[in-house]
Formats: C-alpha cells, sequence, structure tokens
C-alpha cells in the first residue's frame, strides 16, 4: 500500500471542503471495499476523509411512514432494525445475504452502495482493464466471465455491481441523498447507477465531491409481500450468481402491483421493469411467473461462460415470486 494522507471529517461541512481543498480524495466508510482496493495497488488515493463518525447513524421514521437510513448506519444494524424488518422485509435479507457478519458490522449504508463494481480482472493490477485504466481494454471479454453481466454490458466492460442492498433498495423505489457545496440533492436509486457505456470507471452519477448522507425509503404498503433470493457458488460470503428482490401486493386473488429488480446480471441492479408490467393486473399463476420472467430475458446477451445465469434468472424470479404468494405466505 502506497502512502497518504488520512484526514477524519467531524461534520458534513468539514468533510466536503476537505474534498474540495484535495483533488483526488476520497470518502472512507467502513473501508471494506475501499482498504482491499488500495491495498491489492487498484486505487492509489492521495488523501483518505474519514466519514465514518458523522451523526449520521440513525434510522428515523417519517409521519407518512417513509424511512430515512443515515450514511453511517452500520449494516448489522440496519438489518436488525425493528422497522426493516417488519415493514422492508426483503431489505433486511439482502443485507444478511451479503459478505459475512464481521464486515455487516463495520460496512457503513452508504458504503455499501458506493462498492467498486467486481471483477477479477479490475483487482488483478497485471491485466488490462478499462474500469481501472481507461483505454487499456477488457480482459473478461473472451475471458473467465461465470460472475458477468448478461444485461446492460458494452465492448468496454462486462463486470456486474456486487451490492445485495442495492438490488433490493432498487425495488423499494430508494432514493439516495447527497450533499455537495450547492446544497442537498436527491437522486431516485434507479439513476444513481451507471451501465459501462464508453466510462465504464464510473459506477455511479456522483461527482468526486459529493457525499451520500442518507437513504429515503417511500412509505411501506402493508397489503405488500416481499422477499430477496440469492443464488451463489457457497452458502455464505459469496457474491450472487443470480439475485431477485421481489415485492408484490395482491388484491381479490389478481396482483395489483410489482417491483422487481435483478443482481448479478449488470452493472447496476436491473430493474425488471417488463416482468412488473405482465404481472400487474394478472393472477399469480406459475403461467403467470414464467411468462412475466421470460419477458425480461429476452434481452438477455449472455456471454459463452455465463449463458447459465438465464435459465437461472428465470428459474430465481418464478420460485420468489411463488413463495411470496402462495396462500398463507408472510413478508
Amino acid at each position: 500500500m502506497k502512502p497518504f494522507e488520512y484526514r477524519r471529517a467531524h461534520d458534513v461541512d468539514g468533510a466536503l471542503s476537505l474534498m474540495a481543498e484535495n483533488p483526488g480524495a476520497v470518502f472512507l466508510g467502513g473501508g471494506t471495499n475501499l482498504v482491499d482496493r488500495m491495498k491489492l495497488g487498484v486505487v492509489n488515493p492521495r488523501m483518505v476523509v474519514d466519514v465514518s463518525r458523522l451523526p449520521l447513524d440513525e434510522v428515523d421514521v417519517h409521519a407518512d411512514g417513509g424511512v430515512r437510513i443515515g450514511a453511517t448506519v452500520r449494516n448489522s444494524d440496519l438489518a436488525a432494525h425493528p422497522v426493516i424488518r417488519s415493514r422492508y422485509p426483503m431489505l433486511a435479507r439482502a443485507i444478511l445475504a451479503g459478505a459475512s457478519g464481521q464486515l455487516r458490522n463495520t460496512a457503513t449504508t452508504a458504503g455499501n452502495l458506493m462498492q467498486a463494481t467486481r471483477c477479477a480482472y479490475y483487482q488483478d493490477v497485471t491485466t488490462p482493464c478499462n474500469k481501472r485504466d481507461p483505454g487499456s481494454g477488457c480482459s473478461a471479454v473472451d475471458g473467465y466471465v461465470r460472475y458477468h453481466a448478461i444485461f446492460g454490458a458494452s465492448d468496454q466492460c462486462i463486470a456486474v455491481h456486487p451490492s445485495d442492498m442495492a438490488v433490493a433498495l432498487t425495488a423499494l423505489d430508494a432514493v439516495v441523498v447527497v450533499r455537495d457545496m450547492d446544497g442537498e440533492h436527491r437522486i431516485p436509486i434507479t439513476e444513481f447507477y451507471r451501465l459501462p457505456g464508453d466510462q465504464p470507471e464510473r459506477d455511479t452519477v456522483l461527482a468526486p465531491e459529493q457525499l451520500i448522507t442518507a437513504v429515503e425509503l417511500p412509505a411501506s404498503v402493508s397489503a405488500a409481500r416481499s422477499t430477496y433470493v440469492k443464488t451463489r457458488d457457497r452458502a455464505s460470503f459469496a457474491f450472487a450468481l443470480v439475485s431477485v428482490a421481489v415485492d408484490v401486493k395482491l388484491e381479490n386473488g389478481i396482483i395489483a402491483d410489482a417491483r422487481i429488480a435483478l443482481g448479478g446480471v449488470a452493472h447496476r441492479p436491473w430493474r425488471a421493469y417488463k416482468t412488473e408490467d405482465i404481472l400487474r393486473g394478472s393472477p399469480p399463476t406459475e403461467e403467470t411467473f414464467r411468462q412475466a420472467a421470460t419477458a425480461e430475458l429476452v434481452d438477455a446477451t449472455p456471454q459463452a461462460g455465463n449463458a447459465f445465469k438465464v435459465p437461472m434468472a428465470r428459474g430465481v424470479m418464478v420460485s420468489a415470486l411463488r413463495s411470496i404468494t402462495t396462500d398463507g405466505a408472510t413478508r
């Protein structure tokens, strides 16, 4: 690891000032991703601004039923919060599906969202990688692609976003709250992450000097049923091959509303809008579920080494939908 300057911010304005005064500086939350990349030589910041102790560690329930999650709330604390467990069980399950207990005790809400897209070639500084070194090429193309994208990839990058929590937040229509020198801004999470295009080094729309301060959840619909299902190579401490966050509202035996997001399939959490459109107004039957899942996967463009993700994604979506719409199923 190369030498760097460490500064601890005591308030949001101070953190923003340090970033403005030191181009190339980076924010540090729990450090579970950033420090690893620094050790590998993937990133070499001249300054690290520690924001982990900012007073942003509360989960506040609004009068309208919505929830504001502070940026420095630890993942373990969020998953265990009684309001999250009761109103947003999908989110709690997604968090618990990620990493290990030790990492969840350290990782923060904002840090989880800002994880770098994972790829073995990105983390290996001896190989070309457009994300790490723009213009150098993508080693994953025609390489090892078991974990890589089947949606939204470009010839510049085919890696996928690693966060489980972000998939659930995408299905929940969460909003990311950020601060900069111009004040506070709100970005729908569906607009927060980027597809690689010709700038794969940019995972999000955030500017370097912008700081995430919170994530806001809309009021939960009490009649909705939700879950998070993750398929992976081992039972824990592994990234998703395919994951799905599903939230469904049933009325009089018909699917009145549905929100679905996929993980492990794209550079960002993939909102399954085609699946949702077919589900709304339809009966919760096996035939409906398969038709809806298939419609989303028609546009998938897998590589030779990850074509299995297409039938896997279909199966995971159908299974998740079946599990939460069966008579007697609970949130």
